[in-house]
C-alpha cells in the first residue's frame, strides 16, 4: 500500500490553527503538480475560505487526553464543490467537537479547477441550480441524486473529492493508536456539499477500512446516485426544511437508506431556509448539535454526558 503520509507530521492544537496540514496520497494523483490554492482570512486571523484545492490535506485537532472518548469526526466542509467553509465547517466545529472529547479531523478535499471564487459579477455564469424542488418535491431526485451540476466537471469532482475522503480515513485509522482515537469509532460529519462527499464515499467505498462507523450531513443531499452498500452505516441526516432543493434532496436520502432496510435518522426544522454551523441562531436548527452527540452517544460511539 502507498505510503499516505508525508514526512514531518505534526499534530497541532487549537489555539494556534494548523498552517501546515497533512497531505494525502491518493491513486493516480500527480503529486508534483502545482497547487493554485487560494484562502480568504477571518477577521479574527483564522483562514475563513479556500479555494482553488488540488492537492487534498487533512488537519488534526486532538482533544484533551484526560477528556478524549475515543471518537473522531472527519469534517467535510462545505462549498458547492467551488470553495471549502473551513472557519465555519471545520475550525469551529472542531472546537466543539475537542470540548466533548471527540477528535476531529478537517479535511480539506479537490475542488472544481474552472470555479472562481469570488464569483465574478456577470450575469452570464449563474451559480445555482438549475431546478427548484421544495420538501415535498423529495421524489423529483430519482436515487437521492440531488447535484445541480450541469457540467461534467461538477459531476466528476464529486468523485475524486470521495477519493480524498478514502485517504483520510485510511489514514486516521493507520494512526488511530497514536492519536489515541478507537479505530470502531470514526465517521464523517459534512456540511452541504461535504456531506454529498461523505455519502458518496460511503456508497462508493464500501471495504471494511474504508467504511466509516457513522456518517452525519448536515444541509448535504447526496450528489451521485445511491445504492444503498449492505454494510451501510448509521446515517443522521438535518436540514431546514424549506430550504429549497437541500431539504428535498436529504428527504429522498433518508427514503433511499431506509428502503435499503439501513439506520437513518432524519431532522427537518422550521424557521430557516439555509445553512447553518455551530454557532446559536435563536431558530428551531440550535438543537441539531445536541441531537447529533445524542445519535452518537445511542450508537455507543460517544461516552454518556
Amino acid at each position: 500500500m502507498k505510503r499516505i503520509l508525508t514526512a514531518g507530521l505534526m499534530l497541532l492544537c487549537l489555539s494556534v490553527f494548523a498552517q501546515t496540514m497533512i497531505k494525502l496520497e491518493v491513486e493516480g494523483l500527480d503529486q508534483n503538480a502545482p497547487d493554485q490554492e487560494k484562502r480568504s482570512m477571518a477577521p479574527d486571523g483564522e483562514i475563513n475560505i479556500i479555494s482553488q484545492v488540488s492537492s487534498p490535506e487533512i488537519a488534526v485537532y486532538l482533544p484533551d487526553p484526560q477528556k478524549a472518548t475515543g471518537a473522531a469526526v472527519i469534517l467535510c466542509p462545505g462549498g458547492a464543490m467551488r470553495m471549502l467553509s473551513w472557519n465555519s465547517d471545520v475550525i469551529k466545529m472542531a472546537r466543539w467537537l475537542n470540548d466533548r472529547g471527540i477528535a476531529a479531523i478537517g479535511l480539506k478535499y479537490r475542488l472544481m479547477k474552472s470555479a472562481e471564487f469570488p464569483r465574478p459579477a456577470d450575469p452570464s455564469k449563474p451559480f445555482g441550480a438549475p431546478f427548484r424542488h421544495e420538501v415535498q418535491d423529495f421524489a423529483s431526485f430519482a436515487k437521492a441524486n440531488a447535484n445541480p451540476s450541469t457540467e461534467a466537471e461538477g459531476k466528476e469532482i464529486v468523485f475524486k473529492a470521495a477519493e480524498d475522503a478514502k485517504a483520510a480515513i485510511l489514514l486516521v485509522r493507520a494512526k488511530a493508536a497514536e492519536w489515541h482515537i478507537n479505530p470502531n469509532k470514526i465517521g464523517f460529519l459534512g456540511f452541504s456539499a461535504g456531506g454529498g462527499v461523505s455519502i458518496a464515499h460511503t456508497v462508493l467505498h464500501t471495504d471494511a477500512a474504508s467504511r466509516p462507523d457513522f456518517v452525519a450531513v448536515n444541509y448535504g443531499p447526496s450528489l451521485i446516485d445511491v445504492e444503498v452498500p449492505e454494510n451501510a452505516p448509521p446515517l443522521f441526516i438535518a436540514s431546514n426544511i424549506d430550504h429549497p432543493n437541500v431539504a428535498a434532496g436529504c428527504l429522498a436520502l433518508c427514503m433511499e437508506w431506509k428502503k435499503a432496510g439501513q439506520n437513518a435518522e432524519l431532522h427537518l426544522f422550521s424557521g430557516g431556509k439555509g445553512g447553518y454551523g455551530i454557532d446559536q441562531q435563536g431558530k428551531p436548527v440550535d438543537a441539531w448539535s445536541d441531537l447529533f452527540l445524542n445519535w452518537l452517544i445511542s450508537l455507543g460511539i460517544q461516552a454518556s454526558k
